[in-house]
């Protein structure tokens, strides 16, 4: 019998997220953000399962969206990073992939290249987060340049928000202002009804105005809310990741005896304490604290003792039929990961997609 450490990925979730983002949004077109590997969900399965919900995905990289193309998915695919190279843009231009373009080095690259395929450029304006793009006020003369190059067929204008997952944040308001004010600029001076993409999962959930022609919904998508202290906004998903293993050893430690690595649990009482095979080899965060929660047989229980490479232990002390080959959820459907992540000092995010190669997938079909 193998390792019992499983990750299982459900795409019956995945497609009811997909539908109750699109049914926040019913008049936008989505664009699935499946960068990093889905999220480390497997970016080829998520694709194959979404290819007749969305009009396109979104990933990092040129080899990201190759990779798409090699397993034979042919959906639109948009590079949100742009191109890094003079090469990387022919490519894209080939596979017909769309660019985001964020600086004059990526729209001079293009004016350069003869290009055999015309190419969709969305241009990405700072209204404030200061990452990446173009400052507002050149931003008409971008597209003027693009408009006017032979190469480019449609132009899409996109910003990123900074702090939409604080629902009551003006942050937020103040970037939908310069963007609208941007995008009036543009249509008043050339006449056009400029097409735009504002909302991630966060704007799309709680900024209504930040809803345009086109969403790009990433974390909601596999069921984890934007929102790390919204039991609203997460019970309309589902989790498409549920991370399991099982209790390998179960041991009586006599009160103040200590578990694990560096002596930093110690027993307040006579305790059961079981070990279970997971460790941050199999993507649990090392400096989840003591005390997180974990799911045994359905019931809570806390991590005591340091997370080491390939094991954890747990306090089980009181529960109940606990014994080797119990399950374990380390989270999922019934734990969620923002709730874990919490005590590890990071997001939901971080965990789903740092999930190694080594741990063995289940994949829930449609």
């Amino acid at each position: 019998m193998s390792r019992p450490t499983e990750i299982t990925i459900d795409l019956n979730a995945l497609v009811a997220n997909t539908q109750y983002a699109q049914s926040l949004s019913p008049d936008s077109q989505t664009v699935a953000v499946i960068k990093a590997d889905a999220y480390g969900h497997g970016a080829i399965e998520i694709a194959k399962a979404l290819q007749q919900q969305v009009t396109m995905f979104a990933v990092s990289s040129l080899e990201e969206a190759m990779e798409l193309r090699e397993q034979g998915i042919m959906l639109p695919v948009l590079l949100l990073e742009g191109c890094f190279s003079a090469d990387e843009l022919i490519i894209a231009s080939n596979q017909r992939f769309s660019v985001v373009m964020h600086n004059h080095e990526q729209v001079q690259m293009l004016h350069v290249l003869g290009i055999e395929q015309r190419i969709d450029v969305w241009i990405k304006v700072d209204t404030g987060m200061h990452r990446l793009g173009f400052p507002i006020e050149k931003v008409v003369d971008v597209f003027s340049q693009l408009k006017a190059a032979a190469q480019v067929d449609n132009v899409i204008l996109m910003t990123h928000l900074s702090v939409a997952d604080e629902q009551h944040n003006p942050f937020t308001e103040s970037q939908l202002n310069h963007f609208a004010q941007c995008r009036k600029n543009i249509e008043t001076q050339f006449d056009v009804a400029m097409p735009c993409s504002i909302a991630n999962s966060a704007g799309i959930s709680a900024w209504p105005s930040a809803r345009s022609q086109w969403n790009r919904p990433g974390i909601m998508l596999y069921g984890v809310s934007p929102f790390m202290h919204d039991d609203t906004m997460q019970s309309q998903l589902q989790p498409v990741m549920t991370f399991t293993s099982k209790v390998i050893a179960l041991r009586n430690v006599l009160k103040g005896e200590s578990v694990g690595y560096g002596n930093t649990w110690q027993a307040k009482e006579d305790s059961v304490v079981a070990t279970v095979a997971v460790g941050y080899g199999d993507g649990y965060p090392r400096n989840a604290k003591l005390g997180t929660p974990v799911l045994v047989n359905g019931q809570r229980a806390k991590l005591c003792g340091r997370v080491s490479m390939d094991m954890i232990t747990i306090d089980v002390t009181g529960l109940i039929d606990i014994k080797i080959d119990s399950e374990v959820e380390l989270w999922g459907k019934n734990l969620l990961a923002n709730e874990v992540a919490t005590w590890a000092n990071t997001i939901g995010y971080e965990l789903v997609t740092r999930m190694p190669k080594r741990t063995r997938r289940r994949i829930i079909s449609l």
